[in-house]
């Protein structure tokens, strides 16, 4: 199963600053992605010809599983995460993450009933200070609409905004999530057309085998937004049995 996350900065490009979102259509439809989280989504902005791109993407994607959150109204319209699954979302929830008075941030949870199983998801969007930051994760972690479904598998992804990479140690690893986009520097996505900082990041927690973590790294991506995209591959139960499940039975003998 593949999740792919992308910060795509309301469909403009990173260099050329030129509102493009068939090149975000492009660059998500190369990966095929079951799960698609994605930041600064646009709905009805002058900058974007007043698009409603949560329902041109759902559309163009044919999905009938998506949420929207506003998190940053403008005067006209506003912007913030949207979540799309492939498969029923039977459970979901979306929370401020607004610290002090510092621009409004989000996240979505949805509970996803996969081929192998249910999962739960966290699509968000941090804030720009190390402070709001941690407290961000902490207010999420703790939540009691994230704890409802904390039982499940749970893999958390967006633009975690954290450039010195202190969330991994200082607070996930203490509430038992992996880092699926560690070592930092194998993961560098902003900006685009010359990463330097890890800024989108994945964690996971419970039964879930991670078996490949990406940026990607293509003309089209370097273009497309100011972030790279993360696409993250993973099994809900381990890699063998997947395997058994998708092999045929022997046929009786004659």
């Amino acid at each position: 199963m593949r999740l792919l996350s992308y910060n795509i900065h309301k469909g403009i490009g990173g260099r050329d600053r030129r509102y493009r979102l068939d090149r975000i259509l492009a660059v998500i439809e190369a990966e095929n992605p079951d799960v698609i989280c994605l930041q600064e989504v646009d709905r009805k902005v002058r900058r974007s010809r007043y698009h409603n791109q949560p329902h041109l993407l759902a559309e163009y994607f044919n999905s009938q599983h998506h949420l929207y959150q506003l998190n940053v109204p403008l005067s006209e319209g506003g912007y913030g995460n949207f979540l799309l699954s492939r498969w029923p979302m039977v459970a979901h929830h979306q929370i401020s993450l607004q610290f002090n008075h510092k621009k409004p941030r989000g996240a979505q949870m949805a509970v996803i009933e996969t081929p192998e199983g249910t999962m739960h998801v966290v699509n968000w969007h941090l804030g720009l200070s190390e402070l709001e930051r941690h407290w961000q994760v902490g207010h999420l972690l703790s939540h009691r609409l994230f704890q409802e479904s904390a039982h499940h598998p749970t893999l958390i992804a967006g633009d975690f905004n954290d450039w010195r990479n202190t969330l991994a140690d200082r607070i996930f690893a203490v509430h038992d999530f992996r880092d699926a986009t560690s070592p930092a520097s194998r993961f560098r996505s902003f900006p685009a057309y010359m990463a330097v900082g890890s800024l989108d990041k994945a964690f996971f927690r419970g039964e879930m085998h991670i078996h490949q973590a990406r940026v990607v790294r293509t003309s089209l991506t370097r273009q497309a937004s100011d972030h790279l995209p993360l696409v993250v591959d993973f099994h809900l139960r381990p890699p063998e049995e997947c395997l058994a499940s998708l092999t045929p039975p022997p046929s009786p003998s004659e």
